[in-house]
Parts: structure tokens; C-alpha cells; sequence
């Protein structure tokens, strides 16, 4: 339990506190300019003050903090992925969501529930079994397991949905959730309390390149200096990339969710089926949370559309037919960054000093605080980079040494 909820449950006043100071004026230069305020940004600047000591830091946000990916995300963290770069480093991330409350003093809700995700035919169950023998590798509590265990674990469940009955399952005792909210808030404040300044309504507008190397960056508030900036900006990455003038390996395509109203609590595990494309949760609060794949065409928009909705839950009625009689309260969308293997692009960048964090697609919220960790290792090594993010530099693509995790969800990407 975080020590500020006991003190909280103990305190006969209100313990109120503080957790961003007040606004204040963009000063003329930084050591570090982080460019995104959600968790990803937040968590470098976190990890950037507590951990090197690198304190002069702006994190600038052009809207409020957390309200990009981080707020629309469906905030499941697991590391069964497909290839050993991969999971090597999911897991680690894993290990540091499991801290985090405590680290923060402040309550993230971590709850780990298991992931189950559905094989539906031969070709599926044999990728499965070496996907499980991989995570079982690197530390990972993965394995298969067969119709009899899947009906004990989730009664509620129908084996035989239309054409496509159930053979086994992927089942990862790792699979959790916490509220992203509390994350970002988590880092924000733990960040702010050492001296990092976070800038909300401050939009960058273009960067300053001299001699190639970054020098500074133009917001809608002013001019400033740094020593070094990274990006930070989900979605958003091949924009604000071509100010830099350099093009990513990006494609950005919308990404839609959608949550009914609460129901009493009939699933704990985290429910997914490779055949149907879509998964299933339900959330402490009850309510039941449907995801699925991306849109099928590129497009910089949050908006939600009624033929996703009407696929979705087709998808999830037929896991759970008793749903149907669910009424929906709401569905929205965020937008991923989709890079040619599906896996992130993290490192340095054609210019100098300016790192890339990017190409996150549908699994940016699960790896925030080992993204931090490493990216802030990176930034204060001077660009020496670490290991367990060199398989995602951005040469690799030129170089044909991609990380292909095509497939790493039971979605249709």
C-alpha cells in the first residue's frame, strides 16, 4: 500500500497537497527540452532528475498532461511479445510498473489479472507455443494452456463462437492494468517536486537546427535554448519529425475503444482472441472495456466511427453472448504511430542532439517507465546508447535489421 493512502486513512485532516506548482514563464534556456507531456515525456523527465541528477529540464506539452495516447489507451501492460528484443524489454517494464506506487508514493492501481489471448486454429496454437517458450526464456510467466483450464478460468466465456471454436490458449500471469491517469500524474509530480518545470498550453512550433545539431526550440510562448531535446508525441512523431527535417518510417492510422456501463464482476483476467481481432476486460469499476484493431487507412483524427463500433462488438458478443443486453456509454479513439515492424523507434536521430522516442503504434502505455529509464540513461550518457533499446535504432530499417512483433497482439496489426 502507498504510504500517502495510510497516512491519508489515518491523517483527522485533510492531507491535501500541491502535486504541479503554478504556472510560470518559459526561462531563456534548458539542459534537456522534452516535447510531449504525456507519460512517455514525463517519465524521462522523472527518471532524468531523480536518477542523474539532471534537473534543469523543460517538459513542454501543447495541451494538458496526459491527454494525448496516455488518456486513451486501454492501460493493459504485459511483456508476452514475440521476439526475444521484445520481450526482454517489456519485461523489465513489467518489473517497474509493479513498483511504481510505492516509488511514487502515490497510488497507480496496479492490479495484475493475467492475460489470456484465444488460439483458434493449428497454425495459431504452434506460434503460441514458441511465443510462450520465448517469454519463459527471458523470465516471463507464460504457457499454454487447454480448453478445460480456459472454461475454469473464465466461465463466462464461449469456446465455440460461430466457426472459429477455441483449441487453446496463451495464458501470461504477468497481464496487468493501472490507470494511466496516475501514471502520468505519478511522474508529473514526483518530476516537478525536483525541480523539472512542466509547461502546459505550450505548443513547439518549429526547431532550431544550426550546423546540424539542435539548438532550440520556437513554441507559441517564446524561444528557448537547450542542450538537447526529445520528442515525445505519440502519434504525432512523423510531424513534428519533418520540422526536423528528416522523414520516420511512420504511417499513423486512428485507434478506437469503447467501455459500457457497469455490470457486476464477472472477468478478472485480460480476454483477447487472434481470430476475432478484438479484446475484452472489465475495468474495478465494472465497467467492460472492448478494443480491437487499428483503422484500416492513415489519418490524423480522434474521432470515433460507428463501423468500428458495430465490429467490435460483434466480436465481443460472440465471446461473451450474455453482453449483448450491455448498453455502451462511451467509445473514443487515439492515434498510433505504425512503424514497418512494429516496434518502436528509440535513439538517436539523423541530427544531433535531438533523441527519438517513437513508433510506439497500440503498446506506448505498457512500456512507460522502462522507455523513461533507458531514454534518460541515453540523454545523460551522452548518446551512449543502452542496451536493451539498441535493437530499435532508427538505422535499422536502412540496415534490414528489423524487430518484427507483427502480430504481438490479437488485433489486426
Amino acid at each position: 500500500m502507498p504510504f500517502a493512502l495510510l497516512k491519508y486513512g489515518l491523517s483527522s485532516d485533510y492531507p491535501a497537497e500541491q502535486d504541479l506548482p503554478p504556472p510560470k514563464a518559459l526561462a531563456a534556456s534548458y539542459d534537456v527540452v522534452i516535447i510531449g507531456g504525456g507519460g512517455h515525456g514525463l517519465a524521462i523527465a522523472y527518471y532524468l532528475a531523480k536518477y542523474h541528477g539532471i534537473t534543469k529540464v523543460a517538459v513542454l506539452e501543447k495541451a494538458y498532461l496526459g491527454g494525448g495516447n496516455t488518456a486513451r489507451n486501454t492501460a493493459v501492460i504485459r511483456s508476452n511479445y514475440l521476439t526475444s528484443e521484445g520481450v526482454r524489454f517489456y519485461a523489465e517494464s513489467v518489473k517497474l510498473f509493479q513498483n511504481l506506487s510505492h516509488e511514487f508514493d502515490f497510488n497507480i492501481m496496479y492490479s495484475e489479472r493475467g492475460q489470456l489471448t484465444l488460439a483458434h486454429t493449428d497454425a495459431t496454437v504452434r506460434a503460441f507455443r514458441q511465443r510462450a517458450e520465448v517469454n519463459k526464456h527471458f523470465g516471463g510467466r507464460t504457457e499454454m494452456i487447454d480448453r478445460q483450464q480456459i472454461a475454469e478460468l473464465v466461465p463466462t466465456l464461449n469456446l465455440d463462437p460461430g466457426h472459429l471454436p477455441v483449441l487453446e490458449g496463451l495464458w501470461h500471469r504477468d497481464g496487468a492494468t493501472a490507470r494511466h491517469d496516475a501514471v502520468a500524474w505519478g511522474y508529473a509530480k514526483e518530476a516537478a517536486k525536483r525541480g523539472v518545470e512542466i509547461h502546459q498550453l505550450t505548443e513547439v512550433e518549429d526547431l532550431i537546427i544550426e550546423g546540424g545539431r539542435l539548438t532550440g526550440v520556437k513554441t507559441n510562448r517564446g524561444t528557448v535554448r537547450c542542450g538537447c531535446a526529445v520528442q515525445a508525441v505519440a502519434g504525432h512523431s512523423s510531424v513534428l519529425a519533418a520540422k526536423a527535417g528528416f522523414r520516420l518510417p511512420i504511417v499513423s492510422y486512428p485507434l478506437q475503444a469503447m467501455v459500457t456501463q457497469p455490470v457486476k464482476p464477472f472477468l478478472d483476467p485480460l480476454v483477447s482472441s487472434s481470430a476475432l481481432h478484438c479484446y475484452v476486460q472489465q475495468t474495478s469499476r465494472g465497467e467492460v472495456v472492448f478494443g480491437g484493431g487499428s483503422d484500416p487507412y492513415p489519418l490524423y483524427a480522434t474521432r470515433s466511427t460507428l463501423e468500428l463500433k458495430e465490429s467490435l462488438i460483434a466480436s465481443a458478443v460472440e465471446m461473451f453472448p450474455f453482453l449483448a443486453k450491455a448498453r455502451l456509454m462511451r467509445q473514443w479513439g487515439g492515434i498510433t504511430d505504425m512503424t514497418p515492424d512494429y516496434s518502436p523507434i528509440m535513439g538517436e536521430s539523423p541530427v544531433e542532439n535531438y533523441y527519438l522516442d517513437a513508433g510506439w503504434g497500440t503498446w506506448g502505455f505498457k512500456a512507460t517507465p522502462i522507455c523513461g529509464q533507458t531514454m534518460a540513461e541515453l540523454i545523460a550518457g551522452g548518446g551512449k546508447v543502452p542496451e536493451l533499446i539498441r535493437p530499435f535504432h532508427l538505422a535499422r530499417f536502412a540496415n534490414f535489421q528489423q524487430v518484427n512483433e507483427m502480430g504481438a497482439t490479437a488485433a489486426s496489426h
